[in-house]
C-alpha cells in the first residue's frame, strides 16, 4: 500500500479500551461546545435521499454515490448521502430558524470512490451543521470570526483530552493563520496544491486557505468544489475571489497536513447562477433544491462540516483512522498496519 504512512517508531499512547473512552469524551464534548460557539440546536439527518433531487452533495462532481432501488416506491432510486451540504439549507427553511441561529447533526456517508489510507476511510462521519446569516453578513470578515470560534472549540477539546489522559501532549498553536489559495500558490511557487498545504501548515501550525473551487491564476484549481453550496466566486474584502475554504492543521504523528473541516459562505441566487454557468452544469438549475434556492425559499446561511473520526484521531495523537472507527480495509493495509503499531478496529 504506497500511500499508507507508516511512523518510524509508531506506538499508539491510548490502549483500546482508553482509545474508546476518549472517542466518547471528545464526541460529546466537542459538539456541546460547537453548538455553544455557534448557537446550533441539533437535528436528526437522512442517510439517504431521492435522487434527481439535488439534494445529495456531489462533492468534486466524479464520486458515485452508493444507490439502491426502493420497492415501495416503484424501484424509485435513493442514494445515500455524501454529505448534507443542500439538505441542511433545505432544513433551515423549512424549521424557519432565525438568523444567527442553526442547526447540527450527525453525518454518517459512504464514499465508495475513497482510496483507503491513513486519513480515508470508506465511512465517513462528521458534524454538519448550518447558520442562517443576513446579506451583510456575507463577508469575509463573517467568515474569518466563525472559523476562529471553531478553531477554539478544537483547542478546548485538545486541552480536555491532554488533561484527561496526561500522555498526550498538546501541539495545536493558540491561533490558525489565513491566506488565500491563491497567495499560497505565489509563495510556494513550482509545487503542487497538496504540497503547498504541508509547507503552509508546516509553518504556522494551523491554517484557513480560502477561495477553493475556483481556477487559479495558473489556470489549475486548489481543489474542487461543487458549483451549488460553496460560494468560491464572489470576491472578498482582501481582493480575491471566493468565500470558503477548509481548516488545517499540521499533525507531527504523520508528518503531514490534515484537513478538519470544509466550510464556507453559501451561494445566494446569483453565485449559484454564475457557478453552474462556469462549470457547464447550467441544467441543474431545473433541480428541486435549485428551483427552490433560485425562487428566494431558501436562507442565507454558511455551513460546513467538521470530520468527527479525523477530530477523535488527532487528539487521541493515533496514525490511522482505522483506529477510531470501524471500517474494511483491504488485507495487506491491515498487515502493514498490525506490523507498524496501528491496532485497527
Amino acid at each position: 500500500m504506497s500511500k499508507l504512512i507508516k511512523p518510524a517508531g509508531y506506538k499508539a499512547l491510548l490502549d483500546l479500551w482508553q482509545t474508546e473512552q476518549g472517542i466518547k469524551l471528545i464526541k460529546e464534548f466537542f459538539q456541546q461546545n460547537l453548538s455553544t460557539e455557534l448557537r446550533l440546536r441539533r437535528v436528526t439527518a437522512p442517510l439517504f435521499v431521492l435522487k434527481g433531487l439535488g439534494i445529495n452533495d456531489d462533492l468534486n462532481g466524479v464520486e458515485r454515490p452508493v444507490s439502491f432501488p426502493i420497492k415501495d416506491l416503484g424501484d424509485q432510486m435513493a442514494e445515500v448521502v455524501h454529505s448534507l451540504a443542500k439538505w441542511k439549507r433545505l432544513t433551515l427553511a423549512e424549521y424557519n430558524i432565525d438568523p444567527g441561529y442553526g442547526i447540527y447533526t450527525d453525518m454518517n456517508a459512504i464514499r465508495a470512490d475513497e482510496e483507503l489510507d491513513n486519513l480515508h476511510s470508506l465511512y465517513v462521519d462528521q458534524w454538519d451543521w448550518e447558520m442562517v446569516i443576513s446579506r451583510e453578513e456575507r463577508t469575509l470578515d463573517f467568515l474569518r470570526s466563525v472559523v476562529r470560534r471553531i478553531y477554539s472549540a478544537i483547542l478546548r477539546t485538545e486541552f480536555l483530552a491532554c488533561e484527561t489522559y496526561p500522555q498526550l501532549k498538546p501541539f495545536l498553536p493558540r491561533e490558525i493563520h489565513f491566506i488565500h489559495s491563491e497567495e499560497l500558490l505565489k509563495m510556494y511557487p513550482g509545487m503542487t496544491a497538496k504540497e503547498r498545504e504541508d509547507a503552509v501548515c508546516k509553518k504556522y501550525g494551523a491554517v484557513f486557505i480560502m477561495g477553493i473551487g475556483g481556477k487559479l491564476s495558473d489556470g489549475e484549481k486548489h481543489d474542487g468544489r461543487a458549483p451549488d453550496y460553496d460560494d468560491w466566486t464572489t470576491p472578498n474584502s482582501d481582493g480575491f475571489l471566493g468565500l470558503n475554504g477548509d481548516i488545517l492543521i499540521w499533525y507531527p504523528v504523520l508528518d503531514r497536513s490534515i484537513e478538519l473541516s470544509s466550510m464556507g459562505i453559501r451561494v445566494d441566487k446569483e453565485a449559484l447562477l454564475r457557478q453552474l454557468a462556469l462549470e457547464g452544469q447550467e441544467q441543474r438549475a431545473e433541480l428541486f433544491f435549485h428551483k427552490q434556492l433560485l425562487e428566494g425559499k431558501l436562507p442565507l446561511s454558511i455551513g460546513g462540516g467538521i470530520g468527527q473520526s479525523r477530530l477523535c484521531m488527532i487528539m487521541l495523537q493515533k496514525a490511522h483512522i482505522g483506529e477510531i472507527q470501524a471500517s474494511i480495509w483491504p488485507d495487506e493495509q491491515r498487515r502493514e498496519c498490525k506490523e507498524n503499531g496501528m491496532n485497527l478496529i
